[in-house]
């Protein structure tokens, strides 16, 4: 009976987990995802059109164009 009521338990909560990237749209060219947070690998680009954050790698930030001398 204990297993029963653990394994009931266990699909209870397996309900209730967030699928994994699915939830997050695609921003940049589908190379960010728009979330309300960045993580600590990631940078911030530009907001999403939700008001989100759009979250790029480190390694596929732009580099800023240097101003020319005139």
């Amino acid at each position: 009976m204990t297993q029963l009521l653990l394994l009931f338990v266990a699909l209870l909560v397996l309900v209730h987990v967030p699928p994994g990237r699915s939830e997050f749209k695609r921003c940049w060219k589908g190379h960010g995802a728009c979330r309300p947070y960045c993580t600590k690998y990631e940078t911030y680009m530009h907001l999403c059109p939700d008001a989100s954050l759009c979250c790029l790698p480190y390694g596929l930030k732009p580099l800023a164009s240097k101003p020319e001398n005139v």
